[in-house]
């Protein structure tokens, strides 16, 4: 119940201008958790050497450009929302080393 209120009443971490462009990322993100995953067990496209998705680390790092380890952190716990435990702990990985982000 408090996450729901701390929702309601949490004033998003970047500016207005920019809203429309981190739902569009934030959708994105869905998209690519539902039907790629963030991570995979063989490096190729759309996967870089590290198995991780190629852009979900560029999604990732336009939103530390946007907001930071703040809007970052948020866009996580909407993520971990739609998506569950198992892909956010993958999307945490897949951002490893971008801006201050510690999984």
């Amino acid at each position: 119940m408090f996450d729901f209120l701390q929702d309601i009443f949490r004033k998003p971490p970047y500016p207005p201008q920019d809203r429309d462009e981190v739902n569009r990322l934030i959708q994105e993100l869905i998209h690519i958790g539902e039907t790629d995953d963030f991570l995979s067990e063989r490096p190729g496209h759309p996967f870089n050497m590290q198995c991780r998705h190629i852009r979900a680390r560029q999604i990732g790092t336009r939103l530390d450009e946007l907001g930071g380890l703040e809007l970052m952190l948020y866009v996580h716990s909407k993520i971990k929302k739609r998506l569950g435990k198992t892909l956010i702990a993958h999307l945490e990985y897949c951002w490893a080393e971008i801006g201050r982000w510690v999984p």
